[in-house]
């Protein structure tokens, strides 16, 4: 077993370039990815596809998740829930958003 803890994980999220949302992947099984983003005002993970289910957990702060539907507004303790191949993106808005996002199954498995 492996035990993460939520509220401190998203504090180990680095940027690879100070533009670009933190990030750390946090579990990497062969069933299933846990990823920690931490994505700052102004910045924005850029619309891309997962052949796996995504979950987002909205861990911290507030800002917007694009889906099938357009952009929703989210804010902390909401989950998204995209399908397989459903286009989606996440932004921050005015403060910090911290998400978790659970990847089912693990990414180049299937």
């Amino acid at each position: 077993m492996r035990l993460h803890d939520p509220v401190h994980a998203p504090e180990l999220a680095r940027s690879q370039e100070g533009s670009r949302p933190a990030v750390s992947i946090a579990e990497d099984s062969a069933d299933a990815r846990l990823v920690f983003f931490r994505i700052a005002p102004g910045q924005r993970v850029a619309t891309h596809t997962s052949a796996s289910s995504v979950l987002l957990v909205v861990m911290a702060g507030s800002g917007f998740v694009s889906g099938a539907e357009g952009e929703r507004e989210v804010s902390a303790g909401m989950i998204a829930a995209l399908d397989p191949r459903e286009p989606h993106g996440m932004r921050a808005g005015a403060e910090e958003l911290v998400l978790a996002a659970v990847i089912a199954p693990r990414p180049g498995s299937a």
